[in-house]
């Protein structure tokens, strides 16, 4: 008493103290979201002898704790009363068998493998629910043990102390018949034994008993009937749910049940923010997560889920990434348990649990009594009980199936006989169970097996089995019968260890305070994460354990509460689990493919209508949500043996099965975003989306709602050591595993989800109706940023025409030296007609780019530019004319001595090559050449062939006739030939629609010339509705005769220019769009390999930017960081060749054979992009249709 009283002091002292700290921190708190995003200040995981106590003391102590039990609520009249009730209640796993039968949140679960049988409960109250509630104080053995945390001997007493007043332990007023006759035969039989004084958790009093404040659920009294062990049918026993876990309620905690807890991941801020794609729930230390979607984040996590449970849920944390010892599943111990049976035995035992009948026939005292109400200890290390066995308890169990007998001889038959007496009503003969425990050598091993998740243990060596079987046998012979003993070499109620507390990280998994070791650290710990169970007992205790675990909860929580205080939690209400979206779909999903060129799969479950509606602000800004049925999270994992030989485990993920870029509104996304942990530790990112386009109607609708375009990134720990890993690739889901999904596709609204997806792919494909409109978006912000000041100057060609360039000045860095201040000047010439280098809504332009480079900048607008429209021209009049001009025009002012950069984009490329090539232009005046998209060589992609082979240009200039230059802007006047041919370009297929007019006319006649989302919503207005009023297309006969060639040739078709590489005398980079829209990287390629094989003495680079396709890598948001730097350090590198004195030809010369021998890697992996290989013959009947059928309308 005087104990319990010391004990109570110290924790109201703690108490005080806390709740101080808390309410000077909650004065400064700052309220961040809602409830549902804040979780929880402590998230307890079982509720038997030690999470029941860590949640109770917690809460207290007023934090805000949830406490999760895996079972559900057991009352006093739920527990089984007969053999069929007992077996539906039970869960039974066959490693053997490799199954598993039985509910999930079965009362009892037992474990068989191989020769060793072990058994724990599940339930709000854990073991309590179920055990003898024996409550024997830990012997001075056990405390003297090596692996015993010297650290605990401090309060021990007390806190030993406090438990039994909390579990309220009684002694048994009467002797009842099985203890008479233990006391007659035990201290005989057992040698060198002795009676062990023995207390249980029951109520024998009718008065209910109080401590302090406390206000205990209503009791009844025990009626002595033996069925302690399937549960007290009459509410006597003072289980931890009627003490512990019942103050904590009152005290404001938030119990969960039927809810089991998989694994725990650190809460990292960082991971996802920067890239913004993961939704995050950032205030909490640790995410405790139910199932592979659902979690709630908490800033301290204890887990007391039992030996295998806790341990399991750290083997499962492990594989995701959390750093534990290596001592994890070690220690493990059975606390010597040994269980036998005694049948047919002449005694007066009365070990049968009586029914509510058979009590009103027999007084208190010959009746059966608690399970257990006698203990015996032996000198030699080994304590004995009899044991009254439950009336619900199937006792052919005991007899002969899961057991053998002894003696030999008829005891096969011996159940079969004794039951059939049962059932006639005879008198049958007496029998009870034997109990033994030890002290075993607590080296057993829990491990996990990966591939199916399932624990596995192997039970430690127990040198006193032999002299327990041998006590057994000894007691049989006094009291008559058979002796029924197990099958198993291990069989036990009373786990112990495999998650060892121990002063030191290298024999034990936890501290003595029950804190989780992080083995990346010496003796540091993971904060906020703990173990408070029987899995932290580092060896066996000989004796029942349950006051033992309760005691070394006591201490922990004393701990904890200490550290707590440190701490400072925020006092935030709490979130009640219940909140959570119950999901209406699940689908599991199995796609397989290659990223990065690495085979790699990925199964998920994807749980429909969890939507965290934080999620999915980058990339695809979502014009108005679509349906929740839609959208949900995931979980699952994912396979990728080159980056992880384990599997990749989902933490957190996210999908959209209909997302819409404002700035493609005809596109439907399926966009996955999963935030993937290994068991090393480290994290990635994977990012996919199923790309469904409505190009040529439903033609490729099967491919792309199959193929998943991915990008997985590693993240960084460190960004200023760790290296980006960044792959891509694509990943397929295949007819039999699509298949698979429908089949298994679960919940109560699966039909109303399937009508949605394919509502909204028939959207997609056939009416095609878009998502919203580019005028939706205000233009207000468009980024006005002043431009530096420039020249124009007119230009005389030497055919007479008039064409401009205009000059940008630098201004030079006088800190810069001086040589490097003499950079030569950058020539740009644009493509076809639209501007790619001079873009005032653009902040990082080539052109800002190049001048603070420190490059004097000159803009080439040649008589393909809207300013300058020609009405008769070919593309060999700007190499022949246009070119040669602006460069004399450079030379002029600079002197014959400047060398210029020329940097060219598409038509711009094909006009220099011309001009180099033709001799227009000599190579002696050029310091470097940077080409996108263009080369001396054009490749362009199948489906652009295809037009090209099509009259569809010779019938765009019959058309137009005379007047060569077609208006684009919607409000310019029109002819009807004109208007004519901008519906036609309307009509005609293209890689992505636009909701914008001119768009739309523009990408018919030439294709897409960028991916949309690559482009802002400014570039884009200012493109379309700025820039160019009007297309000359005069040059489109010569352009379609380079394109069927494959390379430049004169306005006549010859080729007049390749014969010529000798004046290619300077070097050359070359720069494709990974995704291909117009031009292939075959192009670069082809030029590259021409250039190395020709020009040897030169420094000649090929670049393929990834998810770029064509003017995009001019004009794209992120072009000044994936593209400009490529040109840039061209230019340095021929900057620095020119003060050098050039580069030696003999490091550098390749021979035609070596060149040969390989083959373009990015064209090989089908980089023309998915929408090249469309079907020739489609395209041709398609376009002649179109055709066809606008000429008649019109004519």
């Amino acid at each position: 008493m005087i104990l319990a009283v010391t004990y109570l002091n110290l924790v109201l002292t703690s108490l005080f103290g806390f709740c101080e700290e808390m309410e000077k921190a909650a004065e400064v708190v700052v309220r961040f979201g809602n409830e549902e995003e804040d979780g929880y200040d402590a998230v307890v995981v079982g509720s038997g002898y030690g999470g029941s106590v860590a949640a109770c003391r917690m809460s207290m102590a007023g934090i805000k704790v949830c406490l999760v039990e895996k079972g559900r609520r057991w009352e006093a009249k739920d527990f089984p009363t007969n053999s069929l009730k007992i077996i539906s209640d039970a869960r039974i796993e066959k490693k053997s068998l490799g199954i598993s039968f039985g509910p999930k949140d079965a009362l009892f679960q037992v474990y068989e493998q191989d020769d060793s049988l072990a058994a724990v409960a599940c339930g709000l109250g854990g073991g309590s629910l179920v055990n003898a509630g024996v409550m024997i104080p830990t012997p001075i053995r056990a405390r003297r043990n090596s692996k015993w945390p010297k650290e605990w001997e401090e309060d021990w007493e007390i806190c030993e102390a406090s438990a039994s007043a909390m579990l309220r332990i009684q002694s048994i007023p009467v002797k009842f018949p099985i203890a008479k006759t233990m006391e007659e035969i035990a201290e005989r039989e057992i040698e060198e034994s002795f009676q062990r004084p023995m207390k249980l958790s029951m109520n024998f009093s009718h008065e209910e008993q109080q401590l302090d404040s406390m206000k205990p659920k209503q009791m009844g009294s025990c009626l002595a009937c033996g069925n302690c062990l399937s549960g007290c049918p009459y509410n006597a026993k003072n289980s931890t749910d009627k003490n512990y876990i019942d103050l904590a309620v009152q005290a404001g905690c938030t119990v969960k049940t039927g809810c089991q807890v998989w694994f725990v991941v650190k809460n990292l801020d960082d991971i996802g923010k920067e890239e913004g794609r993961i939704s995050r729930k950032t205030r909490r230390r640790w995410l405790v997560f139910f199932n592979e979607t659902e979690y709630v984040p908490s800033d301290f996590v204890i887990l007391s889920a039992g030996v295998f449970g806790t341990t399991e849920i750290l083997f499962q944390s492990q594989m995701r990434g959390l750093k534990l010892s290596e001592r994890l599943g070690s220690g493990f111990s059975c606390n010597g348990n040994t269980v036998a049976y005694v049948a047919g035995s002449p005694a007066p035992l009365g070990a049968y649990g009586l029914d509510s009948e058979q009590l009103s026939k027999i007084s208190f005292q010959e009746r059966p009594g608690p399970a257990i109400s006698s203990s015996y200890t032996s000198s030699l290390g080994f304590t004995i009980q009899g044991a009254v066995l439950p009336k619900a308890f199937p006792y052919l169990l005991f007899k002969g199936i899961t057991t053998y007998g002894w003696p030999p001889g008829y005891w096969l038959l011996h159940g079969i006989i004794d039951k059939i007496k049962h059932i006639l009503g005879l008198k049958y003969s007496q029998a009870m169970v034997l109990n033994a425990m030890g002290y075993d050598e607590s080296d057993g091993k829990i491990t996990i097996e990966k591939e199916t998740n399932k624990i596995c243990f192997s039970p430690p060596h127990d040198p006193l089995l032999p002299r327990k079987i041998k006590a057994f046998q000894k007691l049989t012979r006094k009291l008559g019968g058979v002796l029924f003993m197990s099958r198993y070499r291990s069989t036990s109620v009373h786990l112990l260890g495999g998650c060892n507390a121990s002063s030191h990280p290298s024999d034990g998994v936890c501290n003595p305070n029950g804190q989780v070791f992080d083995p990346k650290f010496p003796t540091s710990v993971h904060s906020g994460l703990y173990v408070c169970d029987a899995s932290l007992i580092p060896c066996s205790v000989g004796v029942n354990p349950c006051l033992t675990i309760a005691t070394a909860a006591e201490h922990v929580s004393i701990e904890f509460l200490g550290k707590t205080v440190e701490r400072k939690p925020s006092l935030i209400p709490h979130w009640k689990l219940d909140s959570i979206m119950e999901p209406t779909v699940v689908i599991k999903e199995t796609m397989r493919g290659y990223v990065g060129g690495m085979p790699c799969s990925a199964h998920l479950k994807m749980k429909m209508n969890c939507w965290n509606q934080n999620g999915f602000n980058e990339p695809c800004q979502v014009l108005g949500e679509s349906h929740p049925l839609l959208r949900g999270k995931v979980g699952g994992y994912v396979v990728f043996r080159s980056v992880e030989k384990d599997k990749l485990h989902v933490i957190d993920g996210d999908v959209d099965m209909c997302g819409v870029d404002y700035r493609t509104p005809y596109t439907q996304y399926m966009c996955y975003r999963l935030l993937l942990s290994g068991s090393s530790g480290s994290r990635y990112i994977l990012e996919g989306r199923k790309i469904m386009n409505p190009y040529l109607f439903a033609l490729y609708a099967w491919t792309e709602s199959m193929t998943m375009h991915v990008t997985f990134k590693k993240v960084a720990k460190n960004s200023s050591t760790d290296q980006m890993m960044i792959l891509r690739g694509e990943l397929c889901i295949s007819t039999t595993e699509l298949l698979k999904s429908l089949i298994s596709l679960e919940g109560n609204r699966k039909g109303k989800f399937i009508c949605l997806l394919l509502q909204s792919l028939f959207r997609t494909y056939i009416t095609q109706v878009p998502r919203g409109n580019h005028g939706d978006f205000p233009m207000s912000h468009l980024y006005q940023r002043p431009y530096p000041d420039s020249t124009l100057h007119d230009i005389k060609t030497g055919d007479g025409f008039i064409i401009s360039c205009r000059q940008w000045k630098c201004g030079q860095n006088p800190w810069v030296p001086e040589e490097e201040r003499k950079r030569n000047p950058v020539l740009l010439v644009n493509g076809h007609s639209t501007e790619s280098y001079y873009l005032p809504t653009e902040p990082n332009d080539l052109i800002r780019t190049l001048l603070e480079e420190g490059h004097e900048t000159w803009l080439l607008q040649t008589r393909l530019h809207p300013l300058n429209p020609s009405n008769n021209f070919t593309i060999e009049d700007i190499g022949r004319f246009d070119i040669p001009a602006a460069i004399g025009k450079i030379l002029e002012l600079h002197g014959l001595s400047a060398k210029i950069h020329l940097v060219a984009h598409c038509v711009g490329g094909l006009a220099i090559h011309i001009a180099l090539m033709g001799g227009h232009v000599t190579a002696n005046h050029l310091a470097s050449l940077s080409c996108t998209n263009s080369s001396m060589f054009f490749k362009i992609t199948v489906s652009s062939r295809v037009k090209m082979c099509l009259p569809l240009i010779p019938i765009s200039m019959l058309i137009l006739g005379k007047n060569k230059i077609l208006p684009i802007f919607k409000t310019m006047k029109a002819t009807p030939r004109q208007q004519l041919l901008k519906s036609i370009a309307q009509f005609i297929p293209r890689c992505e629609r636009c909701t914008c007019d001119e768009c739309e006319v523009f990408s018919g006649i030439f294709g897409n010339t960028f991916w949309h989302e690559n482009v802002s919503p400014s570039m884009h207005h200012w493109l379309n509705k700025v820039n160019l009023p009007r297309l000359p297309m005069a040059a489109f006969p010569h352009l379609r005769k380079i394109c069927n060639n494959g390379f430049i040739v004169d306005s006549n078709g010859k080729n007049s220019y390749l014969t010529h590489p000798e004046r290619m005398a300077l070097p050359t980079l070359y720069i494709s769009g990974g995704k291909s829209l117009l031009v292939t990287p075959q192009t670069s390629f082809l030029a590259n390999k021409y250039m190395m094989l020709h020009q040897p003495g030169f420094r000649h680079e090929r670049v393929v930017v990834e998810g770029f396709g064509h003017s995009d890598l001019l004009i794209g948001e992120e072009s000044y960081k994936k593209v400009f730097p490529h040109i840039l350090s061209h230019l340095r590198l021929a900057e620095d060749g020119r003060r050098n004195g050039g580069v030696s030809a003999e490091g550098l010369k390749c021979s035609k054979e070596a060149l040969d021998w390989g083959d373009d890697p990015s064209y090989e992996a089908g980089c023309e992009g998915f929408w090249t290989w469309a079907s020739p013959s489609v395209n041709i009947w398609l376009f002649l249709a179109l055709t066809v059928l606008l000429l008649s309308f019109y004519i």
